[in-house]
């Protein structure tokens, strides 16, 4: 079925990216739906993805991610519908996403200087912390991808003579990102030891796990969580970029390199996300009064 749902976003126009995404979704979802043992028929009910939602919620996700696993739920709903597996729609975004009030001023969470000073110390304890996992940490904090872009990040995409990788972004888009030394270092060494050793060491995914040959998102977010948990921090892909992007412009890089470098499709994107300041940096002002 999954095989089917990807033809099915591939025929309506998809980007890899996108596609990437919407699965990684729809599987997170049916593992909930097992974990629940409820067995997936092909069938989605109103009572199992208001469920879900409320899953989501309580485990604290952000309103973002839950709103982009509607979609993503939406678009599975109209698929099994084309493929005579269920009959109606019961996915409805306007009614199942998670509203945020017009004109709130979004708040970019991100980690402070100490909260990256303490999680890279963390990440040397080899005892608690795979090399498989140090690494993507590494990938998410000085490049700053989206969640969906790191897992499927190829091998064939790192040039560790150049030092960069070629990432695909939202649409299709390609953009080269440079690594630091340390961090091309790192990806390497992960290469050459823990990745060569793994059951899919043939496989053309950077990121593999002992289960399959290619890391989910979902995975990745149990990963940050458990390390969040260590750490009394709250961890979440989308705060390294975040982060990312905050510190090169507090550190006086200019907007445009930050969007393309981000990958963002218009400089306004990037100003509307990292021009608004945080909380610390609203208390550091009002201080100085």
């Amino acid at each position: 079925m999954q095989t089917a749902f990807e033809n099915h976003l591939i025929e309506d126009g998809k980007g890899s990216a996108t596609i990437a995404s919407y699965t990684g979704d729809i599987q997170g979802f049916i593992q909930w739906l097992k974990e629940k043992k409820l067995p997936f028929d092909g069938k989605l009910t109103r009572l199992s993805i208001t469920s879900y939602r409320k899953h989501l919620q309580e485990a604290n996700y952000r309103i973002n991610t839950i709103n982009k696993k509607i979609n993503s739920l939406h678009s599975f709903n109209h698929f099994l519908i084309a493929a005579g597996y269920c009959q109606e729609m019961v996915v409805h975004p306007k009614r199942d996403k998670i509203k945020v009030a017009n004109g709130s001023e979004a708040e970019v969470v991100v980690f402070s200087e100490d909260e990256v000073e303490r999680l890279l110390f963390f990440l040397e304890n080899k005892e608690q912390v795979a090399l498989r996992d140090k690494t993507l940490v590494y990938i998410l904090l000085y490049a700053g991808l989206r969640v969906g872009e790191l897992v499927n990040l190829k091998i064939q995409d790192l040039d560790l003579l150049t030092m960069s990788l070629k990432v695909v972004g939202k649409g299709g888009k390609y953009r080269e990102v440079p690594l630091k030394p340390e961090v091309a270092e790192i990806i390497k060494t992960y290469m050459e030891s823990d990745r060569k050793d793994s059951p899919y060491a043939k496989s053309c995914q950077l990121l593999v796990t002992q289960r399959s040959e290619k890391m989910d998102s979902d995975t990745v977010n149990k990963i940050l969580k458990k390390l969040g948990t260590s750490l009394n921090m709250t961890i979440f892909p989308h705060k390294f970029r975040h982060t990312f992007c905050t510190r090169l412009i507090k550190k006086g890089v200019d907007l445009t390199t930050v969007a393309k470098l981000a990958g963002h499709a218009s400089i306004q994107t990037t100003a509307s996300y990292y021009i608004n300041t945080s909380r610390e940096d609203k208390q550091e002002a009002v201080g100085l009064l």
